[in-house]
């Protein structure tokens, strides 16, 4: 709901500042005070376009700020606009586009009047309004529906995919045939391009590698060689370990280290033993990574790569030989989706349509109850060729305001007053639905007094129950219903027009009813008159 609102330099008012609260606000002021200008003000915080021309004569710039809870947070609004066009909107501190305040905004308030920026006029949120009124009854059909469609989405998904690949197919189905066949012929292993590199490497430095061998080999195990010495060392010192921790620990290590040797040479004369080289293998090992190089160029950078490449392409062919099958598979899929789907859109709309007939009655009721005696107004679908993610109709409400008038939307009822007056009877039947915390009515008195006037202070405080109301009236029947009262008053000094705005006390709420009940001069009659509508109120 909105907590605060403060304008500054916003055509004639050059400051003000007014802390709203729940239940029913009422602002009431003589003609031409400003009321209307704190509407525009409040309009224009939530997001609806500006121009220069609000900024007060004068000055450099028009400054509103608002102050709201919304979802249970708490959000700051500022708009600025200065004399030479520029405006700027700021949300919680953050530089925004009027698009993205208003998106935020259309969630905080509707205003109904002269200054609409309300969701009830756009026939795009008509069948919400529809599905949040008859939600008990709806919203699982809601829920089967979207799952349907979500399933059908999938399955058609996947025949176009297949079908738009159909063409292709016979061109496809040679060239993988081929690719296949000349990846199947190689016969690669995995791992088998770095072993080849390696053993290309030792063959072409056999000579290098034998001569290096030999000489290790010799250094190693030959006669003085290095195990002959290590041997008669480890031998000397296991005569005296016995004497010694420090020898035994230096006994441990030599002999790890003639066992390590002995593997070394071990392996140094596996490695002589193995240099017997076929004639003719460094050219058959070079032959082959060169056709491994051939298909790595076209198939993937690794032996690996090729080989996921095959799977794929393996996969491919399965499903271009199996076309048939898997094209009458998926069309039953999606067949039996769609079926199922129309079933659950069929449903949708019979409780959209049931639930409409019971809402548009109530409202048609609450007009009644306005003076709208003859009213008439019904919620028209409109099927869509195919059923779309929320359901297969669209729906609006049209209204016939007075009789022998034709049914058209809401957007086209002539007056604001009027306009004001049925979006009050809509409000008050889907008030605890709609997830919108404050209607602001400007304009809703226009038109209507006596018996009339009283049903709709009612109306508008039975709303109040459920959300914030902010309403501008000539009234005193609906001023009197008023949870707090603002008064707008002129002031005028030598050269400038003032508009103040004050939160009036119980007495000054009664005097300000006197006034609208009989004018500049209050009486004795009037201020009892004023005190019977307050205590009828209550």
């Amino acid at each position: 709901m909105i907590n605060h609102i403060s304008i500054e330099n916003f055509a004639i008012v050059e400051k003000a500042e007014i802390d709203f609260g729940e239940g029913l606000s009422v602002i009431t002021g003589e003609t031409g005070s400003g009321k209307s200008v704190v509407i525009e003000a409040i309009s224009l915080a939530l997001g609806s376009r500006a121009d220069s021309s609000f900024v007060r004569h004068g000055a450099d710039k028009s400054v509103i700020q608002l102050a709201a809870d919304l979802d249970g947070e708490e959000i700051a609004i500022r708009r600025e606009i200065s004399a030479s066009g520029r405006n700027l909107c700021r949300l919680n501190g953050e530089i925004v586009t009027l698009g993205e305040l208003s998106k935020v905004c259309s969630r905080l308030a509707e205003i109904h009047g002269q200054y609409d920026n309300q969701t009830l006029l756009n026939p795009e949120n008509h069948l919400a309004i529809i599905d949040s009124f008859g939600r008990d009854k709806i919203a699982s059909l809601k829920t089967d529906y979207r799952e349907s469609f979500d399933a059908y989405t999938k399955a058609s998904s996947e025949l176009k995919k297949l079908l738009s690949a159909e063409s292709e197919n016979a061109r496809k189905l040679d060239y993988y045939k081929f690719e296949k066949a000349e990846i199947d012929k190689a016969s690669l292993r995995p791992g088998e391009y770095e072993e080849l590199s390696d053993r290309i490497s030792v063959l072409q430095n056999s000579g290098k590698i034998f001569a290096a061998v030999e000489t290790a080999s010799a250094a190693i195990g030959g006669d003085s060689g290095a195990l002959e010495t290590l041997g008669a060392a480890v031998s000397a010192l296991r005569t005296v370990s016995s004497y010694s921790s420090e020898l035994d620990k230096i006994l441990s290590e030599a002999e790890d280290i003639y066992y390590r040797l002995q593997d070394v040479d071990s392996s140094v004369n596996s490695m002589a033993g193995s240099m017997n080289f076929e004639p003719g293998e460094i050219d058959a090992c070079i032959s082959r990574i060169d056709l491994i190089d051939n298909l790595r160029k076209k198939y993937g950078s690794t032996v690996e790569e090729i080989l996921a490449y095959r799977d794929k392409i393996d996969a491919e062919l399965n499903v271009i030989e199996n076309f048939d099958d898997e094209k009458a598979k998926l069309t039953a899929a999606a067949e039996a989706a769609k079926s199922d789907l129309l079933a659950k859109a069929s449903a949708l709309s019979d409780a959209r349509r049931e639930t409409a007939s019971e809402l548009t009655a109530k409202i048609t009721g609450e007009l009644s109850d306005l003076n709208f005696s003859d009213a008439k107004i019904t919620a028209a679908f409109s099927p869509l060729d195919f059923p779309g993610p929320d359901g297969s109709e669209t729906a609006e409400f049209l209204i016939s305001a007075n009789r022998g008038e034709p049914l058209k939307p809401l957007s086209k009822t002539a007056s604001g007053g009027e306009m004001s007056r049925i979006m009050l009877a809509i409000r008050n039947i889907t008030g605890e639905t709609d997830g919108i915390p404050t209607f602001i009515f400007d304009e809703i008195d226009a038109g209507i007094s006596g018996i009339t006037a009283s049903v709709v202070g009612r109306k508008l405080h039975q709303i109040s129950n459920n959300h914030q109301i902010i309403c501008i009236t000539h009234l005193p029947q609906i001023a009197a219903m008023g949870d707090a009262s603002y008064r707008i008053y002129k002031e005028n000094d030598e050269s400038n027009t003032y508009t103040r705005i004050e939160r009036l006390s119980e007495d000054e709420k009664t005097a300000e009813i006197a006034r609208l009940l009989g004018g500049d001069n209050i009486t004795e009659t009037t201020l009892k008159s004023a005190r019977e509508l307050i205590e009828s109120a209550k």
